[in-house]
């Protein structure tokens, strides 16, 4: 094997390339010589292996990928988002194991030709191997070629170096030969042998140079355009404050994401990561090396900090003062050093955001916070189906002429300048409401509201518009919040001049008939349906909150609203900010501290307290069968199980029974990744501001996705890759202005309402792209540009949202 060494800088040479080699066609088996469990396990029919890079330097995995008969993925995928949110078992689609020693990865040849690779399944019993048996289609200097490049990753990994120059002695260390035979997929197959007759290093050589010639060949100007370009440099370091307490400080290395080739690069092997107190409540993070102040800055939210335990690394984003963000990687000796580092970095952050000593937080719920911040999974998608969203976009760029479906059309009779795209009173798009029954959109703009139609192809047509929102004394007024209400046959409205009363509006006559006092003492903060699907009925109670207390509001009572026997108050103030409901009418509640509280009902105390992360949480989500509950925070999203996994009140929800004593849900947060979040720091000079996110709605099914925004990106989630922890389990797409809100149609995941600050449009998620340098840096998603030819479809220009208003 180690004869073929002179073929591997074909492989390592291209840093470009994700994938190093592969071997497109083969079964993979697990085997069980010693378990009781049954001897072996066919787990991919057809399968390809391959090994790939990660964004880390010096980390590879080895990645078995299941094959697809024609028409089988579709099947599969449909079924998939049937059971979304039920299932979190192993990657059914691909297997991916981090290229170690440990493995023990080796290669055999059987007689009669079979050509085998194998592993230990680490999580497995003693004995235990996986297996990738080859099709008989695939050479014999392929599987050695394979062999050779698994060996120097996994010495790359181990002394963070590169193999092209390490010795024959020096790879040996990482071949194991002389263990016992591989045991066979089968026991009734043939004998097995050592490899003895794998081809010469000159034959291997020009088998590997016309692999990767081709390839070399499609990528040659991506490469040279890569190599002319500057790599990312670090910024000069901020001045050091003066160190009041040190909390934390450990060695590491030092990487710096670099923009050109998309990865990590070594900046310093040894450097000093220091976390300190510097003011009251104020923490810093100073990172040093022998020779120069690398970087420093206060440890706030925006630190986006991700711990991953198996890379033994901490990844974070830095801002300077002209606002540019710059993604910096530690590497940690052990995982020791990291959990110490870990544990410092959280009680500065923690201590910073709640003004509370992070020693008077129980363990439990220190427990809860560390997990939430930790990225135990890093896994690649399987190329096929990178391929496909590749595909997708493509197809999205050439449909770009109709692109997302606009709310207006430019007839060929009208100039440029008779195109209205902004109000004279300064106004712009604000809220979105989407009916669950009449299938209208409706936006709210001042003291105006628009409304649209959906039609087929995902078109949005301008209906009509509302254009005097006034009390019942014609006093005109902006709505801070909207609610359908009653299938969709009124709206619910909020004066923040008037937080006491709440305001009825017929959507027939589309102005405001009843104005509903709540109660003389209780303002309201704001208000949700009594259940998830209570708007698709005539039921007229629904949820109201106040900084203090959750009650129930009647319109059918004379004179106050509020229901006196559902009303559940706090003598302190607890200060919700936010409420969803479940299907079965379950609440959750969520504060600006951070907190969740669960509720099977109102008017009692809450059966789960989840704890707080630090941030204010501006909304919530809740999935109909009370399972998942969604948060918005400005940084992230949080995901929760709500579901109890062990006790006697196992299978339960944390809604209809308390968590026991040293148990809490179990927190997942959606983030962007740093790298990313640097590249839309530096392309807006803008923070991360989720607006609210939104499991998709439909009564009929799971949820399968999530959406959101920030600034001008609209970003839409996977859930069934986040749950198996796929890398960066979303898709994205950039406009040209600021993305003020969206919400899934009813009974699709597929098809979004996107409200611009001066325009609304019907966005497909095929349109979305995986995200990219590219994808992210934009061009931005054109908005209604006039065009001499043709239309777009949708309204005239005395029909735009803004317009007509």
């Amino acid at each position: 094997m180690f004869m073929l060494r002179n073929v591997s800088k074909y492989l390592f040479g291209d840093d470009s390339k994700e994938s190093i080699i592969e071997i497109p066609q083969g079964q993979m088996y697990i085997v069980r010589p010693l378990s009781p469990k049954g001897y072996s396990e066919l787990i991919f029919k057809d399968a390809a292996a391959s090994i790939r890079r990660t964004g880390q330097e010096f980390q590879y995995q080895l990645v078995i990928q299941r094959a697809y008969e024609e028409g089988e993925e579709e099947l599969a995928e449909a079924d998939d988002e049937e059971g979304t949110l039920n299932a979190l078992g192993a990657d059914k689609d691909e297997k991916t194991f981090l290229l170690d020693q440990s493995l023990h990865f080796r290669s055999e040849a059987r007689e009669g030709g079979e050509k085998v690779l194998a592993w230990r399944d680490l999580s497995g019993d003693p004995g235990d191997l996986y297996e990738f048996v080859c099709d008989s289609s695939v050479q014999a200097e392929k599987v050695a070629t394979f062999e050779l490049a698994a060996v120097q990753c996994q010495y790359e990994r181990k002394y963070r170096r590169t193999a092209q120059k390490a010795t024959e002695a020096e790879l040996r260390e990482f071949s194991f030969d002389e263990e016992e035979a591989i045991p066979s997929a089968s026991p009734l197959s043939s004998p097995i042998s050592k490899p003895t007759d794998f081809p010469s290093a000159d034959e291997s050589a020009s088998h590997m140079a016309k692999e990767v010639a081709s390839t070399k060949k499609k990528e040659k100007a991506n490469s040279s355009a890569a190599r002319t370009q500057t790599p990312t440099e670090a910024p000069a370091s901020a001045k050091v404050p003066q160190c009041r307490e040190s909390l934390g400080k450990e060695t590491a290395e030092l990487h710096l994401f670099d923009f050109n080739s998309q990865t990590f690069v070594l900046q310093d092997p040894i450097v000093t990561a220091h976390v300190m107190e510097v003011g009251e409540w104020a923490y810093w993070l100073q990172i040093s090396g022998k020779e120069k102040e690398w970087l420093g800055q206060p440890v706030i939210a925006d630190l986006n900090p991700v711990f991953n335990f198996e890379y033994l690394s901490f990844i974070f984003n830095h801002y300077t003062e002209d606002g540019s963000a710059y993604s910096w990687l530690l590497r940690f000796k052990d995982q020791h050093t990291e959990e110490r580092f870990q544990n410092a970095l959280m009680q500065a952050l923690w201590e910073q955001v709640n003004e509370m000593k992070w020693s008077k937080v129980k363990d439990q719920d220190r427990d809860y916070v560390l997990d939430a911040f930790n990225d135990l999974t890093l896994e690649e998608l399987p190329e096929e189906e990178e391929e496909e969203e590749e595909e997708e976009s493509d197809e999205a760029d050439e449909a770009d002429e109709v692109g997302d479906q606009r709310s207006e059309h430019y007839d060929s009779d009208e100039s440029q300048d008779d195109l209205v795209t902004q109000d004279d009173d300064g106004n712009v798009n604000s809220q979105l409401a989407v009916g669950y029954n009449n299938d209208n959109s409706y936006v709210v703009r001042g003291h105006k509201i628009g409304v649209f139609k959906h039609r087929p192809n995902n078109n949005l047509e301008f209906s009509t518009n509302i254009s005097k929102v006034q009390d019942k004394n014609g006093k005109l007024f902006s709505p801070k919040k909207v609610m359908l209400h009653a299938q969709d046959t009124n709206m619910i409205l909020q004066n923040d001049a008037n937080p006491n009363s709440l305001y009825r509006m017929d959507l027939e006559y589309g102005k405001v008939v009843d104005e509903w006092k709540i109660h003389d003492d209780i303002p309201v903060e704001t208000f949700v349906p009594e259940t998830k699907f209570s708007q698709t009925t005539a039921a007229q109670p629904f949820l109201g909150l106040s900084k203090n207390a959750m009650f129930r509001v009647d319109p059918r009572l004379s004179g106050n609203k509020l229901v006196d026997s559902n009303l559940k108050q706090y003598a302190s103030k607890v200060d919700f900010s936010a409420a969803a409901t479940s299907e079965k009418g379950y609440i959750a509640v969520a504060t600006n501290k951070g907190e969740i509280k669960l509720y099977d009902r109102l008017g009692v105390n809450a059966k789960t307290a989840i704890p707080a992360l630090g941030d204010p949480i501006s909304s919530l989500d809740v999935s109909a069968d009370g399972k998942w509950t969604l948060a918005t925070c400005q940084n992230y999203l949080l995901l929760i199980d709500n579901e109890i996994k062990d006790g006697k009140n196992e299978g339960k929800l944390g809604f209809e029974k308390s968590f026991a004593k040293d148990s809490k849900p179990q927190p997942r947060r959606l983030v962007l990744s740093p790298s990313h979040i640097a590249q839309l720091r530096h392309e807006t000079k803008s923070p991360i501001d989720f607006i609210p996110a939104h499991f998709n709605i439909d009564p009929e099914k799971n949820e399968t996705s999530v959406i959101t925004a920030t600034g001008p990106y609209v970003i839409v989630w996977n859930l069934s890759k986040f749950l198996k922890g796929h890398k960066d389990p979303y898709v994205i797409k950039r406009y040209g202005e600021e993305i003020k809100a969206n919400n899934w149609q009813f009974a699709s995941d597929r098809k979004a309402i996107v409200t611009l600050a001066n325009e609304v449009l019907g966005v497909e998620k095929q349109n979305l792209k995986r995200p990219t340098r590219e994808s992210i840096a934009g061009p931005p998603a054109r908005l209604s540009t006039p065009r001499r030819s043709g239309r777009v479809s949708g309204f005239g220009r005395n029909e735009i949202v803004n317009s007509p208003y």
